[in-house]
């Protein structure tokens, strides 16, 4: 490659927000087969086990809600094993055990082996997510960390969309009995990922050299971190929202097709996964806790128009799905663009917010958020569906309220240097 070419390339991928690439295949790779065998099974976890093994589907899905609250403390265990082995070990390891879980879905066929696979694969993807974003910090350039951050979410979006629609394709083609196959096949790209990550040069950072502070200063960071926990549950609750709410909330409440949900979903994929590192670069505050602040009011407003369709419709006046469709597809236009704003500015502050941010123990309580988050969410939206169809809309938009208030306070600690590869 000429000089001139490599002087290209480096002008269009900084125009495009991308961080630099060169010597990062391999965590590149890891990342996006990770995303592919989420997005190819973890739909249709409930699908096999009541169409191919033949459960009640209640009874599966309380079995799946068990194993994966059970799986919950596995947050815990992976930021304490993160601090003693760094974050490359755990990472594979999380793979590894994801690898092992969707493997025994072939041989689980009873109630309790259905909720005893699904604590091995929550316990991988809570171990995973619990040291991904320090692992970012020890295998990419300082200073890089949103622009990663960005790029990863834009990865895991394309990996998602590529393993529905892998999916999707092979039970069209092959019909239910492709599901045996799936599971075998997104069992393997699991170990790829953990050999692809298992491979790769590591270099921690290294504290500035400040001392830790007073018990006061620390009492200072701790309850700062704790802020930013709270502070992420309205956007867990939201990205849970995306895969529960929206589905029953179209066909239920607005009558739409089943279809309308899967569109909405491809809308917000190809958003996020198109535009998440251009806006992250030019267009995002450059401060995180300010980037916070603007995703939450984006995503309150979308929660709103969320809401419109719901909106009893004046006598006299006809009601069109039409009409519908208009305030579903801004709805999560402006969800797409909160979540850009939000998702990397958050995954940011998550490591940098204090000295300690990115160790084991912070790690595993921010987490522990989307790991709450997550269990909860399924019956905390039915519930308030259940009681009003405009509820569930308007709870999660006050809470982001909320967290917007909160998030000038989210001011980062100093940047940390490197250390020597180890």
């Amino acid at each position: 490659m000429t000089a001139a070419t490599e002087t290209r390339r480096r002008c269009a991928a900084s125009r495009l927000g991308i961080p630099e690439l060169r010597g990062h295949g391999r965590f590149v790779t890891g990342n996006l087969i990770d995303s592919v065998g989420n997005g190819m099974l973890l739909p249709l976890g409930l699908l096999y086990f009541t169409d191919v093994q033949g459960l009640p589907p209640a009874h599966v899905g309380m079995a799946m809600t068990v194993g994966q609250a059970v799986a919950l403390p596995v947050t815990f265990l992976a930021g304490h094993l993160m601090d003693r082995l760094g974050p490359r070990p755990v990472v594979v390891a999380a793979n590894v055990l994801s690898a092992l879980g969707f493997t025994l879905f072939l041989f689980a066929d009873r109630l309790w082996q259905v909720a005893a696979v699904h604590v091995l694969v929550q316990a991988g993807i809570n171990m995973y997510f619990t040291a991904q974003r320090t692992l970012i910090l020890h295998v990419t350039e300082p200073g890089q960390e949103r622009a990663w951050f960005a790029f990863t979410g834009s990865l895991r979006n394309i990996g998602l969309a590529a393993g529905a629609a892998a999916a999707a394709g092979a039970l069209t083609v092959f019909g239910k009995g492709a599901l045996w196959w799936l599971i075998a096949v997104d069992a393997s790209t699991y170990l790829l990922a953990a050999l692809c990550f298992a491979t790769l040069a590591t270099t921690p950072p290294e504290p500035d050299g400040t001392p830790p502070g007073t018990r006061a200063t620390r009492t200072g960071h701790t309850r700062r971190y704790l802020l930013l926990v709270a502070v992420n549950l309205p956007y867990v609750l939201a990205q849970a929202a995306l895969s529960v709410l929206v589905a029953l909330y179209t066909t239920r409440a607005l009558g739409l097709p089943a279809s309308a949900a899967s569109l909405l979903f491809v809308v917000n994929t190809v958003i996020v996964s198109g535009c998440s590192t251009v806006v992250t670069a030019h267009l995002a505050p450059k401060a995180p806790r300010r980037a916070v602040a603007a995703g939450y009011l984006v995503m309150a407003a979308g929660m709103g128009a969320f809401m419109v369709p719901g909106l009893p419709t004046p006598s006299g006046l006809p009601s069109f799905a039409f009409t519908a469709w208009i305030a579903l597809v801004a709805a999560i236009t402006l969800f797409s663009v909160a979540e850009i704003l939000l998702g990397p500015a958050l995954s940011e502050l998550s490591v940098t917010l204090t000295p300690e941010a990115a160790g084991g123990f912070t790690q595993g309580l921010y987490q522990f958020s989307w790991a709450i988050g997550m269990v909860a969410a399924p019956a905390l939206f039915t519930l308030l569906l259940d009681a009003g169809p405009l509820l569930p809309w308007g709870a999660e938009a006050v809470a982001c309220l909320i967290a917007m208030a909160a998030a000038p306070a989210l001011k980062s600690a100093d940047r940390h240097r490197r250390k020597d590869p180890r």
